[in-house]
């Protein structure tokens, strides 16, 4: 994902003597959570050229524009005279004839300050943000602190930063130096550099050896309620039966887990979750999750990370090998991307032993339900190509819902075809195999390809038809196949602010409801003007705790429909949050759900293609 391969002989005789672009980050002398970065240049050549911090990274889809954290940029020559400069937008800087460029030196504000939306940005997604407390933790995506000249991409970075005293950094780089106060890292080119996350806090790390693979944990718990040590057997059980279910497709020798447990007296977070990396993972959580649950989202969620190591991390299109961190071009294939590594991380637990049948099932049965939050209508191809345009933003959670969907249906297909003896999870080792980590696909050729490796032209009509056409998915139909029927039933009406209740949170500090910003609102929510940004901040009158939270649910549960109601929520208004009341006539929405469940009397056909399904086996 992150890897250019530009010639870099070609590129260092063009502009550079030597051999490393030198960056200095400063742990120590933090003001006003403020780091100072330095960037040392070989020397140039005469000519004109662009400075960029990135637009957006893989595996984020989203415009984030990290250089609006920047402040205070200076272009030095040897002599520290400032170089005139002029700035194109928020990540993007030019310099005419720089051949006296040395030295760029600059602030960095983190993202986790940033977190509630303003008018002009939305905010960065915390496993891909940055986050400055002095004596407490940093937590540096090197993508929001570095930046990078064109046609320099390919130049190898020394990475030096200068870290407090007793602090470790959590990472999957091997620091080069002895010194107690500096680490010191030689990463490849730009690419490497973003690819390389670090965490630096006061020392609570593991490291252990599973499944022929070295890996680090290291957690940063605010209040200390947690160690790393509590998360190491889940973890190694987790890694264990990953490695087993990938087989030859995982070559990893070493993977870091950067664990950011955000406390309620720290940075506002919203956007928890997890970023994937060649090597590492970010993965940020609240605190305040019991220990079951971090576990149960590690084994989910870190599991989904370390599944792009296959895909799309090693096997992907030219978009993404040939990444444009300032202008980015999309490929068409995250049904793939993100759709099938989701699959893989619930299907890797069922053939594993991790869960049970009846919870891959219920699993399904709710991406199922969730997907229908979306436009079931739009080409996933279409989407995933312009998900960075307003009009398409907001269809893109679906990958994790219908995505996953996609390349189950697709896996159920090829064991039909196969007899049981292909699915999903071969054709992704074929494709692997056939290119890898550093030979992309072209991104309009992979369902030619699909076809090459499985040998079935009928791959190429479901891709047509559900992937890239517009034809709904018959779940029902590819499900059958396997033994599973699914029945609809509607619920007693209900009045809520979402569609789908369960997909509620909760924030301690303001003692207000929640939400994530792809729920579908409610037809009540509609009807009196909230927006999905808003907090609930009381109802009828009645305030929301987490120790009565039953009580706000309870009285929900009596509100008739076309009853007068208010509700007052906590709005976003540019720098600071306004309570605004909110009124109408109460809406109350049924929903149709729909059930699966194996069937009692499968034929023999039916179970056949089960037991291959959720085992594996040939």
């Amino acid at each position: 994902m992150k890897k250019i391969t530009l010639s870099l002989g070609i590129l260092t005789a063009a502009f550079i003597h030597a051999q490393s672009i030198k960056t200095n980050i400063d742990l120590v002398n933090v003001k006003d959570d403020k780091v100072a970065v330095t960037m040392e240049f070989p020397k140039m050549k005469s000519g004109d050229i662009k400075f960029h911090f990135p637009k957006t990274v893989p595996g984020t889809y989203s415009v984030d524009d990290y250089g609006r954290f920047v402040e205070g940029i200076k272009f030095l020559d040897n002599k520290g005279k400032e170089l005139a400069f002029t700035k194109i937008n928020d990540n993007s800087y030019s310099l005419k004839n720089a051949k006296d460029l040395t030295k760029i030196t600059y602030l960095v504000n983190d993202s986790f300050d940033d977190e509630m939306d303003n008018d002009k940005h939305k905010a960065v997604f915390s496993p891909s943000g940055t986050d400055i407390e002095a004596g407490k933790i940093y937590l540096i995506n090197t993508h929001g602190f570095i930046g990078y000249i064109d046609n320099m991409q390919d130049v190898p970075y020394q990475l030096i930063i200068q870290k407090p005293t007793g602090f470790y950094g959590t990472t999957a780089l091997v620091d080069q130096d002895k010194s107690e106060s500096t680490d010191t890292y030689t990463l490849a080119n730009y690419a490497k550099v973003t690819d390389s996350p670090l965490m630096y806090t006061k020392p609570d790390y593991i490291t252990f050896n599973a499944g022929g693979m070295d890996l680090v944990l290291g957690v940063y718990s605010p209040s200390g309620k947690y160690k790393a040590a509590d998360f190491k057997d889940n973890l190694e059980k987790m890694v264990v039966a990953q490695k087993k279910f990938l087989g030859d497709m995982n070559t990893n020798k070493k993977y870091a887990i950067m664990l950011y447990l955000a406390g309620a007296d720290g940075p506002r977070i919203k956007g928890f979750g997890a970023l994937e990396h060649h090597e590492s993972t970010s993965v940020v959580l609240p605190e305040m999750m019991p220990k079951e649950a971090i576990d149960k989202t590690i084994t989910d969620v870190v599991s989904h990370e370390f599944f792009h190591t296959v895909n799309p991390l090693k096997t992907h299109s030219e978009e993404i090998h040939y990444f444009d961190y300032a202008d980015p071009k999309m490929s068409q294939h995250l049904w793939m991307y993100e759709g099938g590594t989701e699959y893989f991380a619930n299907l890797f637990q069922i053939q594993e032993g991790l869960i049970d049948k009846n919870e891959f099932l219920k699993r399904i049965n709710e991406k199922i339900t969730n997907s229908k939050n979306y436009d079931d209508t739009m080409p996933f191809t279409v989407m995933s190509k312009n998900v960075l345009l307003d009009q398409y933003k907001d269809q893109y959670r679906n990958v994790y819902e219908k995505g996953a969907l996609l390349a189950m249906c697709l896996d159920i297909e090829l064991r039909k075809l196969s007899n049981g003896e292909m699915g999903y999870r071969d054709m992704i080792r074929k494709l692997s195999q056939r290119f890898g980590e550093n030979k992309p696909f072209k991104d309009d050729k992979l369902i030619d390809e699909l076809v090459t490796v499985t040998g079935y032209p009928q791959v190429k009509d479901f891709y047509n038809k559900y992937i890239a056409g517009n034809q709904p998915t018959p779940y029902a139909e590819y499900l059958n196949q396997v033994g599973v029927e699914m029945t609809k039933k509607d619920t007693p009406p209900i009045f809520w602010f979402i569609k789908d209740p369960n997909q509620t949170g909760y924030n301690d500090k303001n003692n207000t409801f929640i939400f994530d910003e792809s729920s579908a609102l409610s037809p009540f929510a509609k009807s009196i003007g909230f927006k999905i940004t808003d907090e609930i901040f009381s109802l009828d009158g009645k305030t929301i705790n987490i120790q009565n939270v039953q009580e706000f649910i309870n009285y929900t549960k009596t509100i008739k429909d076309g009853q007068n109601v208010t509700v007052v929520v906590l709005r976003k208004n540019g720098n600071k949050t306004d309570k605004v009341e909110l009124k109408g006539k109460a809406i109350l929405d049924k929903l149709s759900v729909e059930t699966l469940q194996y069937k009692a009397n499968p034929t023999p056909a039916e179970q056949k293609l089960q037991d291959k399904w959720l085992t594996g086996k040939k």
